[in-house]
């Protein structure tokens, strides 16, 4: 097996990971009653952006090699790295959505007895879920060796983080009010001790 064959199996292997984590934490959610929805436009935008650029951009690439002209030499250290990202990324998915338990939504969304949560990996920022797609799209960009690939993925979490994170923000504020402002106060919100 090739070296980019070796970063396109270790892709598939991680959105499989992604995929068995969600599951059942998101079929657990479906049997809580939301009581706040505060889905928008925007937000189907961030969500579709994200899929678009973390999943079918590589998917197609995986399967077609299109766009090949974009494609660069594979290496050793950039599949460790990526694998390394990659596995990071699921660890802190699944803390994220162990923490969150009945919490959990994929949208913005205020469920029955909603708690404010700040253990596991919320000591270390507020938006871990966030944190993990980004070292996803970081691990994506080092085991696929195509630029535009590479580059999709980073951009589709942009999207989403640029266009929900503001809006999520101020919904917490509003349930939790100065619960929420003391956690913002002592957290960050995406990378530990800097953002």
């Amino acid at each position: 097996m090739s070296m980019a064959g070796a970063g396109e199996v270790a892709w598939v292997l991680g959105i499989v990971a992604w995929y068995i984590i969600r599951y059942p934490f998101e079929r657990r959610a479906k049997r809580v009653r939301v009581v706040s929805d505060r889905r928008s436009t925007a937000e189907a935008i961030g969500l579709g952006a994200a899929l678009l650029g973390m999943s079918v951009v590589p998917a197609i690439y995986i399967a077609t090699g299109i766009p090949q002209a974009a494609d660069y030499p594979a290496h050793l250290w950039a599949i460790i790295v990526g694998c390394a990202l990659f596995f990071s990324a699921m660890w802190f998915f699944r803390r994220t959505h162990k923490e969150l338990g009945k919490n959990w939504s994929i949208s913005l969304q205020i469920r029955e007895k909603h708690e404010l949560i700040s253990g596991g990996p919320y000591t270390l920022v507020r938006h871990p879920m966030y944190t993990s797609f980004l070292l996803m799209a970081l691990g994506q960009a080092f085991l696929l060796s195509n630029w535009v690939v590479g580059l999709a993925g980073l951009i589709g979490f942009a999207v989403l983080f640029f266009l929900r994170v503001d809006k999520e923000e101020r919904m917490m504020l509003e349930i939790f009010g100065p619960r929420y402002q003391a956690y913002m106060d002592r957290t960050k919100r995406l990378i530990p001790y800097l953002y």
